[in-house]
């Protein structure tokens, strides 16, 4: 699933995931840099969370750079919670993932 948020014909963000069975992850979530903070990567999360839980999704799935607090917090925000970590998952720098998790009640 790609949903894009676009204003006159611009690319303002987009969102990339995917499904197996019911169980949905985001792939990845980009903004433009003078748009971020004005509430685009929220209105497109909370869309494809709103099409993955009418899909059948029980949960989504995501991983973030350590250091990437911004994104942490962000997901942290929107109810996700962390679910793991993975040692040195990123490369140029190696950094851990830190894994997060949000279930559908």
């Amino acid at each position: 699933m790609i949903l894009i948020a676009e204003e006159e014909a611009c690319v303002q963000g987009f969102l990339v995931a995917r499904s197996i069975d019911a169980e949905w992850e985001i792939e990845n979530l980009g903004v433009a840099s003078n748009l971020r903070r004005h509430g685009t990567a929220t209105a497109l999360t909370r869309e494809f969370l709103r099409v993955a839980r009418a899909a059948g999704g029980t949960s989504v799935l995501l991983e973030v750079r350590e250091s990437n607090t911004a994104a942490r917090e962000f997901y942290l925000k929107l109810g996700f919670v962390q679910d793991g970590r993975r040692k040195a998952y990123y490369r140029n720098p190696n950094e851990d993932a830190i894994n997060y998790r949000l279930r559908f009640s």
